[in-house]
């Protein structure tokens, strides 16, 4: 079987990885890719989001199946758009696709399908803002209605700090926003919950927890995603349960009800109060670098499952786990998020090992006469998996300490929660 991979982050990498062992594959390609999917596919020069060459292509290499890795192009239609070309494709149509793609939206379903989440106002200009800020309880959570690349939300404490979002928000930061979005801060714990869905069924595809925030103990600026680690310590069953019945469940059913099916995965952002989930956001793809962090963990066929959800008989398919624990860390440019430099050259990746419990995923990188470069502002992912998280994140560390990259840094807690306990 032949397959196209779109995208070029760490994510897509790990799915790549992750396909490569099935024997049903015959020849993989990812648009664009990386240095890392170079290795094990071929690269093709093609922008995300250029859907007219990303089909001539396809069509031109005979491919079998298109997987879209992240959430801009599947937000923009590109699943409608090579559907409609008889291409057969994994991952959730436009029209649901705005369950990342509009904050509102979803919290729209949150109210009609009385699925618990935060308390919430919209407003669709800055004046309109400040007067609701001056009387509201501190924390509040302000998030941008666009895609933000997991950078698109504040935790505002005082009244300067929530005017300064809006300000940025108003102002294009993260592009046009016609909304925003203001919310009650919950406290508990987060944890992010998995499925994957062929649009008639669903099964649940394990658990993580991300650190977000740039700075160790979890501070600073909001980032793509410093690290992760799986399966989430907070998940029993009774919060499963609660997490289907409550959150999942009326999703879909409000999908079916707007005449929609839902195919691809969906991963459910959560706050864990008391044992019970309220919903932070949805994800319409897998997250990065939670991938990262699940997919090490899978026995099972990763290309047979995503083809059963093509063909819409997911229900057939028993999904199996390694029993281990898994953790990632984001090694990144000096800089991020905010500026950095590119076209870095990485050396001494000979010192590293790569093995069954020791991963290195590609995310910022590209391969420029046979040298591997730094490019983006999330570059490499390390991953371990062991019996301990400690275990993991110290195996981790030594890696990171043996590339020795000089114009990178990382967090040394990922996993604090968990590890600290």
């Amino acid at each position: 079987m032949k397959i196209a991979i779109l995208g070029s982050g760490g994510r897509e990498h790990a799915l790549a990885f992750q396909i490569s062992k099935s024997p049903k594959l015959k020849k993989m390609y990812c648009i664009p890719g990386n240095a890392g999917t170079g290795i094990i596919a071929e690269n093709v020069k093609i922008e995300i989001d250029d859907f007219k060459k990303i089909y001539e292509f396809v069509e031109s290499a005979d491919i079998d199946l298109v997987i879209v890795g992240p959430e801009k192009p599947l937000v923009n239609g590109i699943v409608n758009f090579l559907d409609k070309k008889n291409v057969k494709v994994f991952g959730p149509k436009q029209e649901v696709a705005q369950l990342e793609g509009s904050k509102i939206f979803t919290k729209q379903i949150c109210e009609k399908y009385k699925i618990p989440t935060a308390k919430f106002g919209t407003f669709k200009n800055k004046e309109e803002t400040f007067k609701f800020l001056q009387n509201v309880k501190m924390p509040i959570v302000i998030k941008a209605d666009v895609l933000a690349a997991g950078k698109g939300v504040y935790i505002c404490k005082d009244l300067e700090s929530s005017k300064n979002a809006t300000i940025e928000i108003f102002n294009g930061k993260f592009g046009k926003a016609d909304h925003i979005l203001v919310e009650e801060f919950l406290e508990g714990e987060e944890m992010s919950y998995f499925i994957i869905s062929d649009g008639k069924s669903f099964k649940s595809f394990n658990t993580a927890q991300d650190h977000k925030r740039v700075g160790e103990g979890d501070v600073g600026k909001n980032t793509g995603g410093m690290g992760a680690y799986s399966p989430s310590s907070l998940l029993n069953p009774e919060l499963e349960s609660k997490i289907i019945n409550r959150i999942i469940k009326p999703t879909l059913n409000a999908i079916s009800e707007i005449g929609e099916t839902y195919v691809g995965f969906l991963y459910a952002g959560l706050m864990i109060k008391h044992n019970d989930p309220y919903l932070i956001e949805y994800n319409v793809r897998m997250g990065d670098p939670e991938c990262q962090t699940i997919l090490p963990l899978l026995k099972s066929d990763l290309l047979d499952l995503i083809i059963s959800c093509c063909e819409k008989n997911l229900e057939k398919q028993n999904i199996e786990w390694y029993e281990k624990k898994s953790l990632c860390i984001v090694l990144c440019s000096n800089g991020y998020p905010e500026s950095y430099k590119k076209n870095i050259e990485i050396q001494n990746f000979n010192n590293l090992k790569q093995d069954k419990n020791n991963f290195i995923f590609h995310a910022g990188t590209e391969i420029i006469s046979d040298k591997i470069y730094a490019t983006g502002g999330r570059v490499l992912n390390f991953v371990s998996t062991s019996d301990e998280f400690i275990k993991s994140r110290n195996q981790i560390i030594e890696q990171i300490k043996k590339l020795s990259w000089k114009n990178g840094f990382y967090r040394s807690d990922i996993g604090h929660k968990v590890i600290n306990k």
